[in-house]
């Protein structure tokens, strides 16, 4: 185990024998010979451009003996630890680097009662083969530093059953003992605190379906042990426990059938010795239509159905309320009081229930509830009314203030203190996976962004969630593609999923919103990203699948009115448009070509051949200010340039990797506009600004800050030198200033 302060080395030690199996393609234009990259450091202050939670919370876990310190996971945007007496949430995991992009998915959390400052995370996002390997962190002093222990098996934050849990436990008898549940390994216990791992025997066999042990969690000195595999009948059972720490058996009496098939949380109440568990027929947080809510008394193994309401039932408008049950935890102070959420629910919208006699009766939260999302407007999609809750598996209740419930949605995290008035306990917490950025030459705002999981904001503020909310007119759940005309930079547009058209226009600079009059046939499913040209007289609409499918790209020269497919164009081909002259170049990653347009976009011939070729991800961008001044970021092939709008290009020798890139405004006394790669100048990869065309280059970001994966967009502001906007996969977005 060590300390988890990763060094430059340990960033990036597979991605640079990656690198070096590479060869690099010939390119034609002028050669030019490698050089020493000349690197200088300098201090940036790291903040998040504010937008107001916009990720699915999947875990949340009060400290049963220390006032006002909680933590919270996310499905791929790390953990974060709750500090009453600032009132956020402090990020605990931008520390891991590009080659740990895996782990800023939280499978599970753990505290240590006993030891108030001890916390443990397992981290892990996806089980194939691509992703690798999870790993356990460790902290003794509340996630300022951790220690780290890497797996030899994989975890899957990000996939379903990411609201089930905890999956990591320390036993309640000795708590240097640690169990971890995986989803295809079994069950896992550490008698070192983490340091080292060992399978232990356990009565159940994984299957395909991934679920694995869904929970753990300590009833006095037993452990038991939820497993998602079964099939919900009697025979097949899905909890576990152990007394002695060695030996598991099934828990007897146990419920069986669809309505219990999977049991997704459980939350022991001390003061009756009592364990209550949330069960669905699904491990969600989708596909669940059926579940409920199961008491056991640990003195003498009776079980209860004390469920809310069974799922089932027929709505006013004639529909059927499916729904799973999730979240669960008690009162630590007053015996019988608990809550739990249902999960899933869209007919009637889901609720928290509130016990306060063991789950005899129970009210629903949600009727009475009054929603205050005054500080993240977003919560409104556009023009609706707040949901009081949707992927409802995260519930918390204060051990020191019974009327202090926390509740998990797919965007937020709300919190009430008298169970009436909510609000959104966020403040900190950033998780919003962003794939397009432009930050205006002029204009009310400094960024618009685009994000896969709340449409594109436009931010007047960047220390506050933006109050226009989502863009509307139509509302997309996640965008694509984002661009501004640069001679004409009123004029956006942007491209996304959404239910009523999926491209749409602004005159005012991003402020309001009108959808194309027409899109191709295929943009619903594949919307894809979109350019305009310099004085917004025309859109390219490079049409692509989530799923990778590549399509024609369709041109319109009527702001979206009609549209005409461009059959030169390659399909799948990365666009840019010139920032003066009437061109556009588009990268054809599958042939190495870059192909231009001096016709406005109606035909595209090839210019540069022979470029490196194969990959997807490859980005073109075009110096702001500047006629066919072009920069081709090809990830670990390095980083190229043309100054002749494509016909040759020369690679930078002083880039080793570039995986995109933007630009902002000059320093002072220069003439050409700051470069800001993410990628490699050094043997690792990292955040880096020059201001002498590429010939010397700025760390502006450390070890400290790292985000793990940050390839999908980079700009630098063109008003404010030294300021940059980074788009994350989790994260949000950040912005780094120079202190």
């Amino acid at each position: 185990m060590s300390t988890f302060h990763l060094s430059r080395r340990s960033v990036l030690a597979g991605s640079a024998a990656a690198a070096a199996a590479v060869s690099l393609p010939a390119v034609s234009g002028r050669a030019q010979a490698a050089a020493p990259a000349t690197v200088a450091k300098s201090g940036y202050r790291w903040r998040n451009a504010v937008m107001g939670g916009t990720g699915f919370v999947s875990g949340v876990l009060f400290h049963p003996s220390v006032r006002g310190l909680a933590y919270a996971r996310t499905d791929i945007g790390g953990a974060y630890r709750w500090d009453d007496r600032t009132g956020r949430w402090t990020p605990l995991t931008d520390h891991l680097g590009w080659d740990d992009w895996n782990l800023l998915g939280v499978e599970a959390m753990a505290v240590d009662p006993a030891h108030p400052n001890r916390v443990y995370l397992a981290l892990g996002t996806y089980t194939q083969s691509w992703a690798g390997n999870g790993a356990v962190l460790c902290s003794e002093d509340r996630g300022v530093t951790w220690k780290r222990t890497d797996l030899a098996v994989r975890l899957g934050a990000n996939e379903d059953g990411r609201g089930c849990g905890e999956r990591l436990l320390v036993d309640p008898g000795n708590c240097d003992t640690l169990w971890l549940g995986t989803r295809h390994d079994g069950l896992l216990r550490s008698t070192d605190r983490g340091v080292t791992w060992e399978a232990v025997s356990f009565p159940a066999t994984p299957s395909a379906t991934g679920q694995g042990i869904t929970l753990l969690v300590a009833a006095g000195r037993s452990v038991y042990a939820g497993w998602g595999d079964s099939d919900g009948t009697a025979g097949t059972p899905n909890l576990y426990r152990t007394s002695d720490g060695k030996t598991w058996e099934p828990v007897p009496g146990q419920p069986t059938g669809t309505a219990a098939k999977v049991p997704i949380r459980a939350a022991y109440d001390r003061l009756t010795r009592e364990l209550y568990v949330t069960y669905a027929n699904a491990p969600g947080p989708n596909g669940q239509s059926d579940g409920s809510v199961r008491k056991l008394r640990t003195v003498d193994g009776r079980w209860s159905d004390v469920t809310p309401v069974k799922p089932g039932g027929t709505t006013a408008d004639g529909s059927t309320d499916a729904f799973g049950y999730g979240g669960v935890a008690v009162d630590a102070r007053r015996p019988g009081t608990l809550v739990v959420s249902t999960n899933n629910r869209w007919a009637e919208i889901d609720t928290v229930f509130r016990s306060t006699d063991g789950g005899r009766t129970w009210k629903s939260l949600k009727e009475e509830a009054v929603l205050d999302v005054s500080e993240t407007p977003c919560l409104k999609w556009g023009n609706e009314k707040p949901k009081f809750g949707w992927w409802v598996q995260a519930v918390g209740l204060h051990p020191f203030d019974s009327e202090h419930v926390v509740h998990g949605t797919g965007a937020t995290l709300y919190s009430t203190r008298d169970l009436k008035r909510w609000a959104p306990q966020i403040r900190g917490l950033e998780e919003a996976s962003v794939v397009a950025l432009v930050s205006p030459p002029a204009g009310a705002a400094h960024l618009i962004s685009g994000s896969r999981d709340i449409g594109v904001l436009y931010h007047e503020r960047l220390t506050a969630s933006p109050s226009r909310g989502l863009a509307t007119n139509p509302v997309f759940g996640s965008s694509i593609g984002l661009a501004q005309a640069p001679a004409r930079p009123s004029y956006v547009v942007r491209t996304g999923s959404g239910d009523q058209g999926n491209g749409a226009w602004s005159d005012d600079g991003g402020r309001t919103w009108a959808p194309f009059a027409s899109q191709p046939a295929v943009a619903k499913d594949a919307p894809g990203p979109i350019v305009t040209n310099a004085d917004g007289s025309v859109l390219l609409w490079s049409l692509a699948h989530w799923d990778g499918t590549v399509y024609p790209a369709h041109r319109s020269a009527d702001n979206g009115a009609t549209w005409v497919e461009v059959t030169s164009l390659p399909k799948g081909a990365v666009l840019v448009a010139d920032p003066l002259d009437p061109c556009f170049y588009a990268f054809d990653t599958s042939a190495g070509t870059l192909c231009a347009s001096t016709d406005s976009g109606l035909t595209f011939t090839a210019r540069a051949t022979g470029l490196s070729s194969g990959d997807a991800g490859f980005q073109l961008a075009a110096a702001p200010g500047r006629s066919g001044d072009l920069w081709l970021s090809a990830k670990a092939n390095g980083l190229y340039r043309s100054t002749d709008g494509g016909a040759g290009f020369t690679k930078v020798g002083s880039c080793r990797a570039s995986h995109t890139l933007g630009f902002g405004k000059a320093a002072k006394g220069a003439s050409y506009p700051a470069i800001y790669p993410a990628g490699g100048i050094e043997d690792f990869n990292a955040l880096y600004r020059s201001d002498d065309e590429a010939k010397t280059w700025t760390r502006i970001n450390d070890d400290q800050h790292q985000w793990g994966w940050t390839g999908a967009a980079i700009t630098g502001d063109p008003r404010v030198h030294g300021r940059v906007y980074l788009a994350t996969n989790g994260r949000g977005v950040q912005y780094g200033e120079p202190v």
